[in-house]
């Protein structure tokens, strides 16, 4: 009898990606076996990784949570995982066989994840949606680092998946005004068709009490420090990997009393760590997942095709422009439909797949 197989994405050489068959995992004592129904890119991350940017310093901290090798490769990384749960052993674990749950694992149909890990979906919540809960618990972290309060006037600099997700939770606060700042103009109209107001770099109101920067460009981090007002904070949400971008703190940075906040997931937010776990923060996440989330994938296509969807997108491919998060199909015969558009607007260069 032939003995069940498992797909698996590996990252083997800088832009070089391979699906692998390899045995399903046996869960352990406390976790359980999610059979992967889809998994999400989260292109940012996961392009530099594929590249191989990873600095070496931070190979460690960098560390997708259910990480296969080790960076820079040969490693099966991702973060953004969607399955239904067929095994478990120990405590916590047989009350999830059969639940469809999200969990910080990646591009393999079988996964083995402690079940304090596994996030059953809420009522109503597709598995697509759900991919988002990672952009979200990342969203909200950055709001809690800033202290975003009520009246604030708040500008989200880069409409990727990151800054669109972060405004989306935003938008949900009683503010005076947010603002959301993107170079391309189909973008844009993406964002302006979920009820944000958008605009291009140097048009943006200044005077500003929280800017949440995430573009990644140097060209970004300068308009966050020309629209902060004075004594307001910028909360870098960016991974910049092995780039090093010019940073204007001249003129009157200092004058002006800016603060530079870095804002990364793998800690709860300084203002809420002795009062919420990691686990806390991602459940809260995915219970703020709304409809106006599902915008934000932008394409679809089975595990198959991923070797060159991730070398497409990690080479900035330019029919794969208009990406936010890509869906990768792990049953193609089980998945139940979701909404790729918002009903106003196409989204910018939609793309199924080469």
């Amino acid at each position: 009898m032939e003995a069940p197989s498992s797909r698996q994405f590996w990252t083997v050489g800088p832009g070089r990606g391979e699906l692998r068959q390899a045995s399903p995992p046996r869960p352990a004592d406390g976790e359980v076996l999610v059979e992967t129904i889809i998994s999400g890119i989260s292109r940012g991350t996961e392009s530099m990784v594929h590249r191989g940017d990873v600095p070496p310093e931070i190979a460690e901290l960098m560390r997708a949570p259910y990480q296969l090798g080790e960076l820079p490769h040969p490693v099966s990384h991702g973060y953004l995982n969607v399955g239904v749960v067929r095994d478990g052993q120990g405590e916590g674990a047989a009350e999830l066989v059969g639940r469809t749950v999200f969990s910080l694992a990646g591009h393999r149909e079988h996964v083995a994840v402690p079940a304090e890990d596994c996030h059953p979906l809420p009522p109503g919540c597709p598995p697509e949606r759900a991919l988002l809960a990672g952009a979200a618990e990342t969203g909200l972290n950055a709001l809690w680092e800033a202290g975003v309060s009520l009246g604030d006037r708040v500008t989200v600099i880069g409409g990727g998946m990151i800054g669109l997700a972060t405004a989306l939770l935003a938008d949900r606060m009683p503010l005076e005004r947010l603002e959301v700042v993107e170079v391309d103009a189909a973008r844009r109209q993406l964002i302006d068709s979920l009820g944000l107001h958008a605009l291009p770099p140097g048009r943006a109101s200044t005077d500003r009490d929280v800017v949440l920067h995430s573009s990644a460009t140097g060209a970004g981090l300068a308009e966050a420090l020309r629209v902060a007002g004075d004594d307001a904070v910028i909360v870098e949400q960016s991974w910049y990997g092995q780039h090093h971008p010019d940073v204007p703190l001249g003129a009157d940075f200092h004058a002006r009393r800016l603060r530079i906040v870095a804002s990364q997931v793998g800690e709860v937010a300084q203002p809420r760590r002795l009062r919420r776990t990691r686990r806390q923060r991602l459940q809260l996440a995915l219970s703020l997942l709304d409809e106006r989330f599902d915008a934000l994938l932008t394409g679809r296509s089975p595990l198959e095709d991923l070797p060159e969807v991730m070398d497409a997108l990690a080479t900035d491919d330019p029919t794969w422009s208009g990406t936010i998060c890509h869906v990768v199909d792990h049953r193609t015969d089980q998945l139940s439909p979701v909404r790729l558009k918002p009903e106003t607007a196409e989204p910018p260069h939609r793309q199924e797949h080469p």
